[in-house]
């Protein structure tokens, strides 16, 4: 039977519980446990598929087409078990499950209340389908007093007289400041957090304190005194070089040891480590460097791009390099030459992105890395972007656009309004529901024998995540092929494309997929990882 960790947070957020979560999982998994992690979000958004990368971040997507908080690509990066509708859910999917049974008569009539019909359906989630489990890691997502969030703790508080007595543990992330006019490290943070998270029932079995130096014994003893937790559960989170050094720390730190003592678990194996040690190492000790510009519409928030960050790290892992990242604002190259700006870097990366704003900006990203021979990596949008830079200076095609930013007398990148998944056909239209509603999840792909990409991945046959609304054309195949673009993969049936690459360029790809979603720190993804090594050789022709 499922034994379960819930970790709050609270002081401030951003502390990084999704962070702590899968570290403490990957902890437990190298002793041998088979975990799972789930993340509860308080916000009212049935998922954050709609919501601004400016205020969200990265929305992540998993195989079955889920969109999801960006700390499930932590989970996944960490632990490698790929997550599922199942692993997140919010108060919005919940209250409109609610509805919908109460609209049907579910009910019988019932009045609906928080307690116990919305507490119960959270119990219900995070109960549900953890049979092959020894533990499942749950994270609340927000700060400890916020209102959105006491449905959540109160269903949590239930858990823990509703499952046997010792199979829950309940660990707590805050800030403890420095104070500098002081000189000191101050506790009462945390206590009031401690405090307001006891008044709703809860009492933390450990602590961890999220500091950036060492915690004083005596504010040790300080915090276990007056959050009643034993001194041993007081477990500094310091900060470090890279987060893949955090399971190493949180290890010597007595965090896995600390969780089996509250569960009275005794004589466990010792966790094997060896594979965190190596990509620690080789993080801190690159044997060169190579410089990617990523030109985006969203890089005052790195959260937008967490995934591709750490995929072009993972990249870096694979050839031993560090690879430094310049933020360029697409909008940036709509007034100014791009020339100063790329002329020293060793790639160009284009992610994706929506709407019209900075498209431009990309498609002169892409011209300069397509005339320049430099290595371009465009990922869905990036993709559609470098086809129409294309298309206009190579095919000919002065007007060709995508019907995303208005109508287009050259739609080059268009609407899909159908396509399959699995027996099933999926029909869109202009007019149609924003949430929910792209081309999302794993996708198959068949790739032309003796493309670029096809080597890269050392198949024919690929699975990658999709979550895109809008498709290149294939009815401009032919024109565009004829001009050096070629259209190396696509769907099975051959109508969506996939990818495109350029024969004599060094390395010029577009995916229409999102490659850096499967990207693990012990498997990184074969894109990025040749991604990195076209660079270098780049840099050495510099």
């Amino acid at each position: 039977m499922a034994r379960y960790i819930f970790i709050t947070g609270g002081v401030v957020s951003s502390l990084g519980k999704g962070l702590a979560s899968a570290a403490l999982g990957a902890l437990l998994q190298a002793r041998g446990y088979k975990v799972r992690l789930r993340k509860l979000d308080p916000y009212l958004n049935v998922d954050p598929g709609t919501m601004s990368p400016y205020q969200h971040g990265e929305c992540f997507v998993t195989d079955d087409g889920a969109e999801t908080d960006l700390d499930l690509g932590h989970y996944e990066r960490f632990t490698g078990r790929p997550a599922n509708q199942q692993d997140n859910i919010t108060t919005g999917r919940i209250y409109q499950d609610i509805i919908a049974k109460e609209r049907r008569g579910d009910y019988l009539g019932g009045t609906v209340q928080v307690i116990p019909h919305v507490t119960d359906a959270i119990k219900n989630f995070v109960l549900t389908g953890n049979e092959d489990y020894d533990f499942v890691l749950v994270e609340i997502g927000g700060t400890v007093g916020d209102i959105e969030g006491l449905p959540f703790f109160e269903a949590i508080r239930q858990l823990g007289n509703d499952l046997p007595r010792g199979d829950v543990v309940y660990v707590h992330l805050t800030l403890m400041p420095y104070i500098p006019s002081a000189g000191e490290m101050k506790t009462k943070p945390t206590q009031h957090s401690v405090k307001e998270l006891r008044s709703i029932g809860i009492q933390p079995d450990i602590l961890m304190i999220r500091c950036d130096r060492p915690i004083p014994e005596t504010e040790k003893r300080k915090l276990s005194l007056f959050c009643n937790v034993r001194e041993s559960a007081v477990i500094p989170a310091y900060d470090v070089k890279s987060i893949y050094d955090v399971p190493v720390a949180y290890h010597k730190e007595g965090l896995d040891d600390e969780v089996l003592a509250a569960f009275g678990i005794k004589g466990a194996p010792a966790p094997v480590l060896d594979r965190w040690n190596g990509i620690s190492e080789a993080v801190a000790n690159p044997e060169g460097e190579v410089k990617i510009a990523i030109v985006g519409k969203y890089t005052v928030l790195k959260d937008a791009y967490k995934s591709l960050i750490e995929a072009l790290v993972h990249g870096g892992i694979a050839n031993r390099v560090k690879v430094n990242l310049e933020w360029i604002e697409s909008e940036t190259f709509e007034k100014e030459d791009p020339s100063p700006y790329l002329e020293g870097v060793h790639g160009i990366l284009v992610p994706g992105g929506f709407g019209e704003r900075g498209a431009e900006g990309k498609i002169a990203a892409a011209h300069f890395a397509r005339t320049r021979k430099i290595p371009y990596f465009g990922i869905c949008f990036g993709m559609q972007m470098a086809v129409l830079e294309a298309a206009r200076n190579l095919a000919g095609i002065a007007e060709a656009n995508s019907t995303e930013f208005g109508p287009a007398k050259e739609p080059v990148v268009g609407l899909m309004t159908e396509w399959t998944k699995g027996n099933r056909k999926e029909v869109r239209d202009a007019e149609g529901d924003l949430g929910g509603t792209m081309r999302l999840g794993a996708y198959p792909a068949a790739l032309k024998t003796g493309s670029k990409i096809a080597e890269i991945y050392g198949t024919t046959s690929i699975s990658e995540r999709h979550r895109h609304r809008y498709e290149v054309n294939i009815g401009y195949r032919d024109e565009l092929e004829k001009c050096g673009l070629i259209f190396a993969g696509t769907s099975p049936d051959g109508v969506l494309p996939e990818t495109v690459e350029i024969a004599d360029h060094p390395w010029f790809v577009g995916v229409q997929y999102h490659p850096e979603l499967k990207s693990r720190p012990f498997d990184p993804h074969p894109l990025f990882a040749s991604f990195i090594s076209a660079a270098i050789h780049q840099g050495r022709l510099v």
